[in-house]
């Protein structure tokens, strides 16, 4: 046998069904339906910016937590901390804007490492983005529906069976379609962007705040006592605030979920996303310190802008109710981008290829389902917690990161197209601050449940390496990438089992003889007095149907059903070595849904049987039942 040029490719080539052409300028009518199902760049903003947004609810209180142990002193670092943070940013929005140039096939940190890095920590970048995705939706979910049940103490006991609930509306949503998931979430994008920048715009005009009445009860959680502010803090502070950057390397992700011109499309979207975000995060820093707002228990930084700038009325209800919607649906962005990475992984082997298959609406349905189901089973876990999970959240996140922007050093290495130094150095200097942010993230949260992701990580970069070593004994048992044989035709017998005389039996031993040389009926026999007196009636009417084959009666003391033919296959095959051994097992269909739960599942006992016990063919001829 000769070897193919692609050699050991075609092992993947089971995946690659439903890959897309490239883009020649000419539309067909199925392209054009295709593109109906993909995002513009407004969609793709709403689609895959929501985890993004969503962080500046959140990203600013964690800078003020930190810096709030060196009291007022310390908060007066928030804008130059977030100032480093939006600087951070904008590093990784050029990144990832080289990102969806170079790779257009999507996959961002992970497409990157497995090019420039090697397959190994390319597994690494993308096990951190995948319990990162996963990590989002949970955190996205339950901080939601912590604000919810903050306006609704009452509802505060069933918080797990909200998760769920709206969790389970996100996944239908996305099983519809990312399209359809988009034009669904952009009123709430525009409404809390523009409650943002309203607050901004307003807060800038105001020299104190109009109101304080969200903070007044509420204990202060300021430190005393401190008048300078240590490297380590402000280090720390920084990593914290980094959350706010969770979600800038969802776009680059799923550049193939965008229509024609999908990466110029993707990165108007990653610049927009860039820099609506830093305006968001800048502003609300100076406001902080405009206002000197300080940490409360029980009220979030961003209602405390809110009530400062725009009042303690509708306004202020606009914005907290728009910021829950947004932490609830910030879960899409994962929906969004898990399941083109992990189709990316199916490609290569390292995920079962079924993830890499799409739906009718360009859906990766099984990787939208997976990703569903490991959230729910953190939700529950977790007791629908926000706290519970935060320490485990944007670890992952700095890891693909620091990876990715690593990667595009060795990219600008290799190319070196015009100006790449200066390419290189600014993903360098990124690499180092994402890095360190990562190690600072990970040391200060160990002990509340981040070396949950320490062991998680390399334990998934493990389950990809079983895969892709499975996916090669299986190519190399079936010699995939070597032409095979000439195939000859071998003696065929077909076995059917029988039960009773019918119309699908009829049908069943017609089709047996149309498939095969030889035809075998075959009936399995019980040793008790009543099943014998029916294997008779069998036989005498068989015997007056005359069908032209012979009924062989399997003997089987015990009452079972697939050992016995499963012998008799066994026993077949060793006294005809030769043949080709097929059997048909017929199967009623009925025309109702709910009428197949009345069958006796015969054909699957069978069925199981011959597949654990024999090498034979099995084919099940299913008989469809018309409505009466």
């Amino acid at each position: 046998m000769s070897t193919l040029s692609r050699g050991e490719d075609e092992a993947r080539a089971t995946a690659t069904a439903d890959e897309e052409p490239p883009d020649t300028g000419v539309r067909s009518g199925g392209a054009e339906q295709g593109g109906r199902h993909k995002l513009t760049a407004v969609q793709g903003l709403a689609a895959l910016s929501l985890d993004a947004m969503a962080s500046v609810a959140y990203g600013p209180e964690a800078v003020v937590l930190v810096l709030a142990a060196a009291g007022a002193h310390g908060l007066g670092f928030t804008l130059p901390v977030t100032l480093a943070i939006a600087g951070l940013l904008a590093v990784l929005v050029a990144s990832y804007r080289q990102v969806i140039a170079a790779f257009p096939n999507g996959g961002g940190a992970y497409a990157v490492a497995k090019a420039h890095l090697g397959r190994r920590p390319a597994l690494v970048a993308a096990a951190s983005l995948i319990l990162d995705y996963v990590l989002n939706v949970a955190v996205s979910v339950t901080a939601g529906v912590a604000a919810l049940t903050s306006a609704f103490p009452a509802l505060y006991g069933d918080r797990v069976w909200i998760c769920l609930a709206v969790l389970a509306l996100v996944t239908a949503v996305n099983l519809r379609g990312i399209v359809e998931s988009a034009r669904l979430f952009i009123v709430p994008t525009v409404v809390f962007v523009g409650s943002i920048l309203a607050i901004i715009a307003v807060g800038l005009f105001r020299s104190a705040p109009v109101s304080a009445a969200t903070a007044d009860g509420h204990a202060s959680t300021l430190g005393h006592g401190a008048t300078t502010v240590g490297a380590l803090l402000l280090l720390k502070a920084f990593a914290s605030g980094c959350s706010a950057l969770t979600g800038v390397e969802a776009v680059a992700n799923a550049v193939p979920s965008f229509r024609a011109p999908a990466a110029r499309r993707a990165q108007r979207t990653e610049v927009t996303l860039g820099a609506l975000l830093g305006v968001m995060l800048i502003g609300l820093s100076v406001l902080i310190g405009r206002f000197h707002l300080q940490p409360v228990e029980g009220v979030t930084v961003l209602a405390q802008l809110a009530d400062a700038s725009l009042g303690h009325n509708w306004a202020f209800y606009v914005v907290q109710f728009a910021t829950m919607v947004l932490l609830a649906l910030a879960a899409n962005t994962s929906f969004g981008g898990l399941p083109v990475l992990m189709g990316l992984l199916a490609r290569d082997n390292n995920l079962p290829h079924v993830f890499a298959l799409k739906a009718d609406r360009q859906v990766h349905r099984h990787g939208v389902l997976a990703l569903a189901g490991a959230s729910a089973v953190l939700l529950v876990t977790s007791g629908g917690d926000t706290n519970t999970l935060v320490p485990l959240f944007a670890i992952g996140v700095f890891v693909g990161f620091t990876l990715c922007q690593t990667g595009m050093v060795r990219h600008w290495r290799t190319e070196r197209t015009p100006g790449w130094r200066g390419k290189a150095a600014l993903n360098g200097f990124g690499a180092l601050l994402t890095g360190v942010a990562a190690l600072v993230v990970t040391a200060t949260k160990f002990s509340d449940g981040a070396w949950l992701i320490v062991i998680a990580l390399p334990l998934l970069v493990l389950a990809f390496e079983r895969v892709h070593h499975a996916y090669g004994q299986i190519g190399r048992s079936l010699e995939l990438g070597r032409i095979p044989d000439a195939p000859h035709q071998d003696h065929s017998l077909v076995i059917v089992p029988v039960s009773g005389l019918s119309r699908l039996t009829r049908e069943a031993l017609g089709a047996a003889a149309s498939l095969g040389d030889e035809v075998h009926a075959v009936t399995v026999v019980h040793t008790d007095p009543e099943d014998r007196r029916a294997a008779e009636a069998l036989r005498r009417d068989w015997e007056l149907w005359n069908p032209g084959t012979d009924l062989i009666a399997v003997e089987s003391a015990a009452r079972s059903l697939g050992r016995p033919f499963a012998a008799y296959v066994r026993e077949l095959t060793s006294r005809h070595p030769d043949s080709r051994i097929t059997v048909l097992i017929p199967e009623a269909e009925p025309a109702h849904l709910w009428q197949r739960l009345l069958q006796n599942q015969r054909g699957g006992v069978v069925a199981h049987a011959l597949r654990r016990d024999t090498d034979a063919v099995i084919c099940r001829l299913r008989f469809r039942l018309t409505a009466n």
